[in-house]
């Protein structure tokens, strides 16, 4: 990692004043991802596109109605062709209830959809607050589609543990989401946390506040994003990346460590402090952008694609041996023929990769953990009409890219952890369960293991 610091302002940066003329906004589209429509603009026409997730504040049609926001967008544009997209359920894109949430897994999907729709092939990506926790599992996870990776005081995770002591407890963070819940776009709230911001400005940002979400919806997300834990992801982010800390931030907002963190475990980032606040549309927002298109111009993305991060699931059928003795060859291949059909069958549904079929066993690789938690889950239902039963185990992780199909210790993992599930239940790894908040999954904590040929203990959980 290496580490700059930003003290001056650029004497590039200019700000549309209030009252002043400004360029015609650009229009707001959609892009269908299944049944679900995700509002989007494009502004510029860069030969580098960059990918603009917004955090809790967006409304792809609000952020304009701000000059300082629009500045930040019009910089960005001035270097690229940017992609500016609200997430499904935020600001002008679907939601289909006012507590429904959904895993990281989907929002990278979402972000592809966004990118096919405007023809993007391949993109840099950028963001701030827990569209960070988006941007690491997309450019771990899909480094074909994401070139480069900017963002502004990223935390690997927001809820403290034995790493990350500096972080809020699961009690802090009930207590400010409900806080925040009953505040939800309430102009005197904002004047009690930024007592010396106009009132023009915190009066917009009050609205783009309730136009962002719902403050259900608002909750139900903080709740998500504070389960969230992406550590087991930054090792596995091969692309370019840009990790910068607003060190003018208020105090209660961000931990410096906590960026500091992600770039010293992301290899090859490089960590830049800017005299910045909370926001980046805020002070410094020139600092910020001056320091994203110098990053986007001067690097050159060399990402190793045959390295990337997965979600592996592995599945074998229990007592088969007994089975194949007691009932015989021949109606035991056809048992078995219907194994085979039924797993294929929901690894086609889930959108699973068939790697392997070793005896009575799948080997399987996913694009999402919740997927193949979901997909293990229904394997194991629908093999008992059969009269079947099987176990399962899920582990994301790095895997290498062969000739000879998928390798690695990550599935190693996988395979240890499904030799460790019991008779129709489906054991996962910690990792697993970090990155599927918000999908609806529960898993029961079945302790620390040690797997065989890997190195130090894994926290397993059962999921119920």
């Amino acid at each position: 990692m290496s580490t700059d610091v930003v003290g001056n302002a650029s004497p590039l940066a200019r700000q549309r004043q209030p009252g002043e003329a400004c360029q015609m906004v650009p229009e707001t589209r959609f892009a269908w991802h299944g049944d679900v429509a995700l509002a989007h603009q494009v502004v510029g026409e860069g030969a580098t596109d960059l990918l603009y997730i917004p955090g809790w504040l967006s409304n792809v049609d609000v952020m304009w109605e701000s000059p300082e926001y629009e500045s930040l967008l019009r910089r960005l544009a001035s270097f690229s062709r940017l992609i500016v997209m609200d997430r499904r359920g935020y600001g002008c894109s679907e939601r289909f209830s006012p507590h429904d949430v959904d895993p990281l897994e989907v929002h990278v999907d979402d972000a592809i959809a966004v990118l096919d729709a405007v023809g993007s092939e391949r993109a840099a990506f950028f963001s701030f607050d827990e569209g960070t926790f988006i941007g690491c599992l997309l450019a771990a996870s899909r480094p074909d589609r994401i070139s480069h990776l900017a963002m502004l005081d990223p935390s690997p995770c927001w809820t403290k543990n034995e790493e990350i002591p500096w972080e809020w407890s699961a009690e802090q963070w009930r207590v400010k989401v409900e806080q925040d819940r009953r505040d939800w776009g309430s102009y005197e709230a904002f004047r009690r946390d930024d007592p010396d911001t106009p009132e023009r400005t915190l009066r917009w940002e009050a609205k783009f506040n309730r136009q962002s979400q719902s403050p259900g919806a608002g909750a139900a997300e903080a709740l998500k994003y504070s389960a969230t834990d992406v550590r087991a992801v930054l090792p596995s982010i091969r692309v370019p990346t840009l990790v910068v800390h607003g060190k003018e931030r208020p105090s209660t907002s961000i931990d410096v460590r906590s960026p500091r963190y992600v770039a010293d475990h992301i290899p090859g980032a490089r960590f830049v402090e800017i005299a910045a606040g909370h926001f980046p549309w805020g002070e410094g927002s020139d600092l910020l952008t001056d320091e994203i298109g110098g990053f986007l111009t001067g690097t050159r993305s060399h990402p190793s694609l045959e390295r990337v991060l997965t979600t592996i699931l592995f599945t074998d059928i229990v007592g088969s041996t007994h089975m194949a003795a007691e009932i015989g060859d021949q109606a035991w291949r056809d048992v078995r023929r219907k194994h085979h059909d039924i797993v294929r069958l929901e690894l086609d549904r889930f959108r699973g990769h068939e790697r392997d079929t070793a005896g009575d066993g799948f080997f399987a690789t996913f694009d999402g953990p919740a997927r193949a938690v979901r997909c293990a889950k229904a394997i194991g239902e629908r093999v008992q009409t059969v009269g079947l039963a099987i176990r399962a185990g899920v582990h994301t992780g790095e895997i290498e890219i062969t000739p000879e199909g998928p390798s690695g210790i990550s599935v190693h993992i996988g395979a240890r952890v499904a030799a460790l599930a019991g008779s129709n239940e489906v054991w996962a790894s910690s990792t697993v369960r970090d990155l599927t908040a918000g999908s609806g999954l529960v898993f029961e904590d079945v302790g620390e293991h040690e797997l065989k040929g890997v190195p130090d203990p894994w926290r397993l959980y059962r999921v119920n």
